[in-house]
């Protein structure tokens, strides 16, 4: 069994990206098929050890034909250009949505610089440009053709983000929902919605969700972390979990509409099933406090609420 490599039904298997070096943070999971694809890559900064685990794999430069990513937030899609460079032959897919700032990264990279700080330059890296030949926008419907009868349907899931999208196996019934239900990694008790500002909308996230029942897989993989079951259940919890923290973040927004009051509400009522620092300091100490805090979580709830109240946000 190669390091931080995870098999998993129907030659499919789960790559640990080692973000900020921690385990069992970002999921790549890689599809064996003549066309091989690999979903997901995480960040520049621990990118090498997704190339390298997918090189103890056996895969060789040519061998790669897809990387499939979620959506652009670089704790999926920064090291893609890196990938894109160790593996020549790999097509870069996205959303058309998201697409031109891959090929373009400098705003993607600017506006994370903005959110991230001095995470930066010690947890994520740069996304390096990739030549628009070699990638591939796409919508709502269109197929992904990995030869032996394999083949990935693409869903337009926004609601996470405008860019976002879900990758569905249909022979294996497998799932992969990006960040689109939300995050659990090992230690938390239940699945934490992941509702991030700029884009987040809660109708939409909310649809997406029951589009994935909708189609009623046999697993529903996350990002962050691994396989969800049973997964009707929990893709259920997730939108009933969403609710819940749009309801607690909407009654605190309607007391004090600050964000510090919305967060420190969030971490009162959440903390203890999550595992997570109620203080959420700057430093984070773990994966969940990393990718998904409170504050991070109360400000996409509170710019949402915002822009609701002003009658701009999906109905």
């Amino acid at each position: 069994m190669t390091e931080g490599v995870e098999t998993l039904p129907d030659g499919m298997c789960a790559i640990d990206t080692q973000t900020a070096g921690m385990d069992n943070v970002t999921a790549g999971y890689l599809i064996d098929a003549p066309r091989p694809a690999l979903i997901e890559c995480g960040p520049a900064l621990s990118i090498d050890h997704v190339i390298g685990r997918l090189q103890a794999l056996g895969m060789d430069p040519g061998d790669l034909a897809y990387l499939v990513l979620s959506h652009i937030h670089l704790d999926h899609a920064g090291g893609a250009g890196d990938v894109a460079a160790a593996f020549p032959g790999a097509t870069v897919v996205v959303s058309e949505v998201g697409a031109r700032h891959l090929v373009d990264p400098e705003r993607l990279n600017d506006s994370s610089r903005r959110v991230y700080g001095d995470l930066m330059d010690t947890v994520y890296g740069d996304c390096t440009p990739i030549d628009q030949t070699r990638v591939q926008g796409v919508a709502d419907g269109d197929v992904l053709d990995l030869g032996g009868g394999r083949k990935l349907d693409i869903l337009y899931t926004p609601g996470h983000a405008k860019h976002h999208i879900g990758i569905y196996e249909p022979d294996a019934g497998a799932l992969f929902v990006g960040d689109s239900v939300g995050v659990k990694m090992p230690g938390m008790s239940a699945i934490r919605p992941a509702t991030p500002p700029p884009d987040f909308d809660h109708v939409l996230a909310t649809r997406s969700i029951r589009r994935y029942l909708d189609l009623d897989p046999d697993r529903v993989y996350l990002a962050h972390y691994g396989l969800v079951d049973p997964p009707q259940e929990a893709l259920q919890e997730a939108e009933d979990r969403l609710t819940l923290w749009l309801e607690t973040a909407e009654a605190a927004w309607e007391e004090h509409a600050e964000l510090d009051h919305i967060a420190e509400t969030l971490a009162q009522r959440f903390a203890d099933e999550s595992g997570a620092d109620p203080d959420d300091d700057a430093e984070p100490r773990d994966g969940v406090s990393l990718l998904n805090g409170f504050r991070s979580n109360a400000a996409g709830l509170k710019r949402y609420l915002d822009l609701r109240a002003e009658g701009r946000t999906a109905t």
